[in-house]
């Protein structure tokens, strides 16, 4: 007897609102259509925009989902159902949701500034956290840097975008400082003809931005000279090490080491 009084009552609440059921299914239909062709405009603008591609189908998948709950209460609203215990049971959830994956949703908003404003890439060697390596993936939530001894490294978004990171490949060059002591006996033009000589035989050193090299300090037992050479800032480390190798023979085989 229950059902069927449930039964009649919807019945009569569905022949009372026939235009707004109407209505709300019109805009339903209507809404749907349009938020599938804004999702393939947006697509689109973000391939144009070139958008990270870590980035372009969660923003995508984001936008249309939030449309798409905006149109559900849009079509309820339009077909005069009470929204005041479910708004309440949205509010509930999101503050609970908040509360449970603060870290998280932090990692996340990290991880999409890191995104679009690009402090480095995949591919570029950074100094964070401690660690230096190269950047293997850029994740929503995480980063994955693998250093040079060869471990994995994974470091939470929200600890690349509130602390210092040192991308030290971004320029494409870095800096090679090599300070050597000799003592006076030893002619300072000498010095500087060997060493010019194993740069120009290195063929790794670049020319822009030009060397420097001169005497640094003088002290009683002898002289120190500083170079300041130029390489390119991916396989830094292997060219520092086969360039000193190559600088410390060209010393010896001269007599003046």
């Amino acid at each position: 007897m229950k059902t069927e009084e449930w039964l009649h009552r919807m019945y009569s609440w569905m022949i009372t609102h026939r235009p707004a059921i109407l209505l709300a299914l019109v805009v339903l239909f209507a809404g749907l259509w349009l938020i599938r062709l804004f999702s393939g405009y947006l697509g689109r603008m973000m391939q144009k925009k070139q958008i990270d591609p870590s980035l372009k189908p969660f923003l995508q998948s984001m936008v249309v989902i939030l449309l798409r709950v905006l149109l559900l209460l849009a079509v309820m609203q339009i077909a005069g159902i009470a929204m005041t215990l479910f708004a309440a049971l949205v509010a509930s959830f999101g503050v609970a949701a908040g509360l449970a994956l603060s870290g998280t949703l932090q990692n996340f908003a990290s991880g999409v500034l890191i995104l679009f404003l690009k402090p480095f890439r995949s591919g570029d060697s950074i100094v964070a956290q401690g660690q230096e390596g190269i950047v293997t993936e850029i994740r929503i939530f995480y980063t994955v840097v693998t250093t040079f001894d060869n471990r994995i490294v994974v470091i939470p978004n929200s600890k690349l975008s509130n602390e210092v990171i040192i991308n030290v490949s971004a320029s494409g060059n870095r800096r090679l400082d090599i300070e050597m002591k000799f003592p006076d006996g030893i002619d300072y033009e000498q010095v500087k003809r060997i060493v010019g000589q194993a740069i120009e035989d290195s063929g790794a050193i670049l020319h822009d931005p030009p060397k420097r090299m001169g005497i640094s300090s003088l002290e009683p037992d002898g002289y120190k000279v500083m170079l300041n050479l130029w390489i390119n800032a991916h396989g830094f480390i292997d060219t520092k090490f086969q360039f000193q190798e190559k600088l410390l023979q060209q010393l010896k085989q001269s007599g003046l080491l």
